[in-house]
């Protein structure tokens, strides 16, 4: 598995508006998302973190070339202070968000 962590500050009041655009990610199918996972911080709730994982590096890649994924990023940095700092690598271990028949800390 192949994703990327994103950090960034959501605008006041912006918060349901960013959920919004990430549900939309998700309704969108993007062929290969394994899964979206968005933190709120506990020392500053403006500060967030968002991790998204794909099966392999090539959806990812295919992702986040599409102009399809440009036109959703456009429309959710309204909804933060400035553009996410992003860190993008290979997922080497999955625990806890098991694949229906596969057991939980296998490899990813």
């Amino acid at each position: 598995m192949y994703g990327t962590v994103a950090h960034c500050r959501i605008r006041p009041g912006a918060e349901e508006q960013l959920l919004a655009e990430l549900r939309e990610f998700e309704q969108a199918h993007v062929p290969g998302t394994v899964a979206t996972l968005v933190y709120r911080m506990d020392a500053d709730a403006q500060e967030c973190y968002i991790a998204v994982a794909f099966s392999d590096r090539e959806a990812y890649l295919a992702n986040a070339r599409s102009q399809e994924q440009d036109q959703r990023y456009q429309r959710m940095l309204r909804w933060l202070e400035g553009p996410p700092e992003w860190h993008d690598g290979e997922i080497i271990a999955r625990v806890g968000l098991s694949e229906p028949g596969q057991r939980s800390g296998q490899s990813a």
